[in-house]
C-alpha cells in the first residue's frame, strides 16, 4: 500500500492503456454517427424524425441508467470487473447492426450499446481520475475525452466513406467487430483495478462527505448542480446533432461522403480541443470555461439555421465542437474536485446519469419539434436552451482562488 502513488507520470502505463481502451469505446458510438439515420430512411422507410431518433432515445436512457449503477457499484464490484462486463455486453452490437431485418433490431442493438458505453466509459473515467490525483484531473479528462471523441469522429468518417463505396451494410460495421474484441482483450489481460489508489487518497482528503450524493450532485450544491444541468443540455444538443445533422444535410442535397465529413468535423474538433481545454481546467476558473463553452455551442446552433454551403456547416460544426471541448473535461474535473474520494465514483455516476439522459430528452424534443415545425425550428429551440444553460452557470456557480474552500460551504446549505 505504501508503494501506491498518484500522478500521471507515476502511472503512465496504466493511464495510456485506459486512453487506448477509451478510444475503442468511442469508436463503438462512431459506428452509428453517420449512417444509421440513412439506414432508417433507405432500408426501413422510416420518415418521421421522432421514429428515426428512437435509437438515440433508447441509447440515452439505457446509458444514463447504466452510468448511475456503474458509479454506485464501482467501489463494491471493482472498476475493472465493470469494464470487462461492459465489453462482453457490447460484442453482439456490430453483428446486430449488420444483419438487422427490422428497426426493432436496431433498437435492441442500442440497448446493448447503451449498457456497453455506460459500463466501459464510466469505468475508464473513474480509473483515470483515481490514478492521476487532484493536480492533473482536467488534463487527464482532456486526454480521456480526446481519445473517445476523436475515435467517434474517425469511425464516423470511415463508416461514411465505406458506405459511399460499398453500401450502407454490412461493410461499415466490420470496424465494430475489431473494436469490441480489442477492447475486451485489453481490459481482461492488461488493466489493473485502482481501488488501492482510492484508499490512499481517502486517507489524506479533507473534502467533507456528501450527505445525499444524488440530490447534492443533481441540484442542491450550487457548483455540482450547475455542472449537472449543463451536462444534460450539452448532450441534449449533441443528441440533436447526432440524429438531425445527417437528415438536414441530406435534405440540402449533400452526398453521403460529404455528410460523413461534416458529421466527423464536430467530434474531431471536440476531441482534439480537449487536449488543450483539459489542461486549461487545471489552471483557470472552471466556471468561466463552462459558461463560454455552453454559450459558444448555443450561438453555433442558432447560426446553423442560416447555413447553406459546405463551408458554413464545417465552420459552425467546428465552433460547436470547440464549445463542447471547453466543457466536457471541465465537467468531470469539477465533479471530481468537489467530492470526497469515497463519494467520487457515485457522484460521477449521478452526473453522468443526468448528462446522458440529455440524449434521450434531446432526441424526443428535437424529433417532436422537427415533425411539427421543421428541422430549423428544432435546431433553434435547442440552441436557445443551450444559451439558457450558460446563463444558469453564470449566475449560480462560484469560482475563486480556492474553489474547494468555497464548495465546503455549499455542502452545508
Amino acid at each position: 500500500m505504501n508503494k501506491v502513488q498518484q500522478g500521471l507520470r507515476e502511472n503512465w502505463k496504466q493511464f495510456t492503456l485506459l486512453v487506448i481502451i477509451n478510444a475503442f469505446v468511442g469508436g463503438m458510438v462512431g459506428l452509428e454517427r453517420t449512417i444509421l439515420p440513412q439506414i432508417a430512411e433507405a432500408e426501413f422507410h422510416i420518415a418521421a424524425k421522432t421514429a428515426i431518433l428512437s435509437f438515440i432515445i433508447v441509447f440515452g436512457i439505457v446509458k444514463a441508467i447504466t452510468n448511475y449503477f456503474t458509479g454506485a457499484l464501482a467501489n463494491k464490484a471493482g472498476r475493472k470487473n465493470l469494464l470487462i462486463i461492459g465489453w462482453l455486453i457490447g460484442i453482439p452490437v456490430p453483428f446486430m447492426l449488420m444483419y438487422a431485418e427490422s428497426w426493432n433490431w436496431i433498437i435492441a442493438a442500442n440497448i446493448l450499446l447503451g449498457i456497453n458505453q455506460g459500463l466501459t466509459w464510466s469505468s475508464t473515467v473513474v480509473m483515470k481520475i483515481d490514478l492521476v490525483g487532484e493536480r492533473q484531473r482536467g488534463f487527464a479528462m482532456g486526454l480521456n475525452e480526446f481519445a473517445g471523441y476523436i475515435a467517434v469522429a474517425t469511425v464516423a468518417f470511415c463508416t461514411g466513406w465505406i458506405a459511399s463505396i460499398y453500401g450502407l451494410r454490412p461493410y461499415p460495421f466490420y470496424i465494430g467487430i475489431v473494436l469490441v474484441i480489442a477492447g475486451f482483450l485489453a481490459s481482461l489481460l492488461f488493466v489493473k483495478d485502482t481501488k488501492h489508489h482510492v484508499y490512499a487518497e481517502t486517507i489524506t482528503s479533507n473534502i467533507p462527505r456528501l450527505k445525499s450524493i444524488f440530490w447534492q450532485t443533481t441540484w442542491k450544491n450550487k457548483n455540482l448542480g450547475s455542472v449537472t444541468q449543463a451536462g444534460l443540455v450539452n448532450n441534449l444538443n449533441d443528441g440533436m446533432a447526432w440524429g438531425l445533422f445527417p437528415v438536414l444535410l441530406a435534405s440540402k442535397g449533400f452526398t453521403i461522403g460529404q455528410i460523413g465529413i461534416v458529421t466527423a468535423v464536430y467530434p474531431a474538433v471536440w476531441g482534439i480541443g480537449q487536449l488543450f481545454t483539459g489542461k486549461m481546467a487545471d489552471h483557470f476558473c472552471k466556471k468561466d470555461l463552462l459558461f463560454w463553452g455552453m454559450f459558444l455551442q448555443g450561438i453555433a446552433l442558432v447560426a446553423l439555421i442560416f447555413a447553406s454551403t459546405m463551408t458554413h456547416f464545417i465552420v459552425l460544426s467546428s465552433i460547436l465542437g470547440w464549445g463542447t471541448a471547453m466543457v466536457y473535461p471541465t465537467f468531470l474535473a469539477t465533479v471530481a474536485e468537489n467530492t470526497h474520494p469515497a463519494d467520487r465514483a457515485n457522484s460521477l455516476g449521478v452526473f453522468r446519469l443526468w448528462r446522458d439522459l440529455g440524449y434521450a430528452i434531446g432526441a424526443v424534443l428535437t424529433g417532436i419539434v422537427a415533425d411539427t415545425l421543421g428541422i430549423k425550428a428544432s435546431i433553434s429551440v435547442i440552441g436557445l436552451l443551450t444559451i439558457l444553460s450558460a446563463g444558469i452557470i453564470f449566475y449560480r456557480m462560484r469560482c475563486g482562488e480556492s474553489s474547494r474552500v468555497k464548495i465546503i460551504a455549499g455542502f452545508t446549505n
